[in-house]
């Protein structure tokens, strides 16, 4: 790992070292099924974001009711919400998540550097239908682990999105049990986007799982492309959170297709 993603992994353990994920309350999760629900969609399947903060633009929006913020994405089609549990550059919370998850019923997903089991035992408590897991992370800094977490999530009936960057990290993704695959368009050690890596890693395609591309989508154009490339959903964070008018925002994405 290089300094970008080797300060996300530190962040991550200062986060534990804080008590950060140490979460009392119980609360359920969805009715619905992510991947059930993206299959069935018949306009773009968003999971949107909701991000203050982010290592490559810093401060994307004053802080305010992520309540408020989630409801409005919701109107305007999301199928998902991703909330940043994160504290250290994302200015995200577990507890951020739980006021969401008090008031929204569609699957959410807590993003995260995940690194310790203890992080996927804070989501299960705090109702996340789904966790984030980097794969690049696990070959680095884990090794075979990837696969032990993997599983450990699903005895806790949680839906894994595995994320890669490069053609090799999503070969290795598709050996695993995880039950979406997550190209991100964004290389973590650099921070530079470019949306043709979802079109160069799905050349080719022949896998069955849900494809979500993320980072760097901003208008139904972006939609399109990718949707053309092999995409079935896409994970659209920082350009939402950018806008004065998120629910109109999120609605033009989603009638993309």
């Amino acid at each position: 790992m290089k300094d970008v993603l080797q300060k996300l992994a530190n962040n991550s353990q200062r986060a534990i070292d804080d008590g950060v994920y140490k979460i009392s309350e119980k609360l359920p999760r969805s009715k619905n099924k992510i991947v059930e629900d993206i299959r069935k969609n018949k306009h773009a399947s968003l999971i949107t974001e909701i991000k203050f903060s982010s290592p490559s633009l810093g401060n994307i929006r004053d802080i305010s009711n992520p309540v408020e913020i989630a409801n409005l994405m919701v109107q305007g089609g999301a199928i998902g919400l991703s909330i940043l549990t994160q504290p250290h550059l994302f200015n995200g919370s577990p507890e951020y998540f739980q006021k969401i998850r008090r008031h929204v019923s569609i699957p959410l997903l807590m993003k995260d550097i995940i690194i310790d089991k203890i992080q996927i035992d804070a989501a299960e408590k705090i109702g996340a239908d789904c966790v984030l897991l980097i794969q690049s992370i696990f070959d680095k800094k884990f090794a075979n682990d990837i696969d032990e977490f993997i599983a450990y999530a699903h005895k806790k009936n949680m839906v894994i999105l595995l994320e890669t960057h490069t053609k090799n990290e999503f070969i290795r993704s598709v050996q695993t049990d995880a039950d979406i695959l997550g190209i991100n368009n964004r290389n973590l050690d650099t921070l530079e986007i470019d949306l043709n890596i979802t079109k160069e890693i799905l050349k080719g395609r022949n896998e069955k799982r849900i494809i979500l591309s993320e980072s760097g989508i901003e208008s139904p154009k972006d939609i399109k492309f990718l949707r053309k490339c092999g995409a079935d959903a896409f994970l659209v964070g920082s350009s939402i959170m950018k806008s004065k008018n998120i629910k109109g925002y999120v609605e033009k994405l989603v009638l993309s297709i």
